[in-house]
Order: C-alpha cells, then sequence, then structure tokens
C-alpha cells in the first residue's frame, strides 16, 4: 500500500506529464487514499482529463474534485452561442435527442428531457463537456425503463462475462426497479470505470450506484 505523501507526488507527476492538463493551478491533497484536486483550469474538458489523471495512479481509492473552470477571455462564449452549438451537437451525434431541452446559465448547461437507453444519457453529457465556452454540466435527463429487474440483472453479468478485464470478476450485481447498485472490489479503478460503463449499457437502467472498492 502506497503512502498518502506517495501518492501525492505521483499524482502530481502524472497531472505534469499529462499533455491534456495544465497543471500549473491544481493543488494536490490526500488522506487515507483520498485525493482532493483543488484550485483551477482553463476548460471543462481539463477537469475531467486532471480527475481522469488522479484515478490512474496505484493506490487512489478515491477522487475528489474541487476545481474551478476559469476560461481564458478569448475562450468565453455567449449562453445563446454555446445553447447554439450544443443543439446542434446532440442532433447530429445523438439519436433521441428531440427529447432533450438545453438551457445555458453564464457558460453552465442543464440538460431536461426523457431517453430510452442509459448510455443516451451518458453521452449526451460527454458530447456537450468538449463544446468549448462550457463550465460546467448538470445532467438531469431521465431513462425510460423498457425491462424488468431480472433481465437487467442477467444483461449485466452477461456484459461483464463478454469482457476480459471483467470475466471472473468479484463485482456483485444488485437491481432494484432499474437502479443497479455494483458492489464487491476489483484491482484497479479502470474496472471500476468499465463496469459502470457495461451497466449503463444494458437497455432500461435509469441510475448506476456505484459501492465498489479498490483492493
Amino acid at each position: 500500500m502506497e503512502s498518502d505523501a506517495i501518492i501525492r507526488q505521483l499524482v502530481s507527476e502524472e497531472l505534469d506529464s499529462d499533455p491534456s492538463v495544465t497543471a500549473d493551478g491544481i493543488g494536490v491533497a490526500v488522506k487515507d487514499g483520498v485525493v482532493t484536486l483543488s484550485g483551477h483550469v482553463p476548460s471543462y474538458v481539463e477537469q475531467s482529463a486532471a480527475v481522469r489523471s488522479a484515478q490512474r495512479i496505484r493506490g487512489v481509492k478515491a477522487v475528489a474534485q474541487d476545481l474551478v473552470v476559469r476560461l481564458p477571455q478569448s475562450k468565453k462564449r455567449n449562453d445563446d452561442e454555446i445553447a447554439t452549438r450544443a443543439l446542434a451537437i446532440l442532433d447530429w451525434g445523438l439519436h433521441g435527442a428531440g427529447n432533450i431541452t438545453i438551457t445555458v446559465d453564464d457558460g453552465w448547461v442543464t440538460l431536461v428531457g426523457q431517453v430510452d437507453w442509459g448510455f443516451q444519457k451518458q453521452d449526451a453529457e460527454h458530447a456537450i463537456r468538449r463544446l468549448g465556452g462550457v463550465t460546467g454540466v448538470s445532467n438531469t435527463i431521465t431513462v425510460r425503463p423498457r425491462v424488468d429487474a431480472h433481465e437487467i440483472q442477467e444483461n449485466i453479468q452477461r456484459a461483464f462475462q463478454r469482457n476480459a478485464e471483467l470475466e471472473g470478476s468479484a463485482i456483485v450485481v444488485a437491481v432494484d426497479g432499474s437502479t443497479v447498485t455494483l458492489s464487491g472490489q476489483v484491482k484497479a479503478w479502470f474496472e471500476k470505470r468499465m463496469a459502470q460503463e457495461s451497466a449503463w449499457s444494458v437497455p432500461g437502467v435509469t441510475e448506476v450506484r456505484d459501492k465498489i472498492s479498490i483492493a
């Protein structure tokens, strides 16, 4: 088990070496394996990239991000411009986007509406995050339930079996209605992320609660 001091050093080095992150304004604190990132970054994309960098480090149990997006003056966009571009990218790249509405307040985008699949909710947020001028995203999109709990559980377990990294894992899947709870232990953060993505890809899933711990 790495000490907090070693984890902090490794996270700082990873941030400095990650070309997708401007690390100058980021502070790193670690307590009991939980990393807290504070300070500021110049884009919402870099905020997410900084979290992913910290998650890659061995010994990291969780990442709390308290990063503020400070857009350079040249990167700032009017809210109406952001809204127009957000609608265009959803219409172009997401089936069922006609049921999603968008509001923008000082660069912060709120997504509202209903979709048929959990991955559509995730894809909508990921697409908006990449837009210039966006300082944050609130995703309140809901998913229409389509199948029963037993079928959802079986489909998730089959998805795990198809994934070489998750096959034979100790992840436990519990389903209540259309809400999935994942528990158990994995060896690395990327396995947690793959388990979440596999659960979200199953039709009928409206919420995924991640209680998986890292051994």
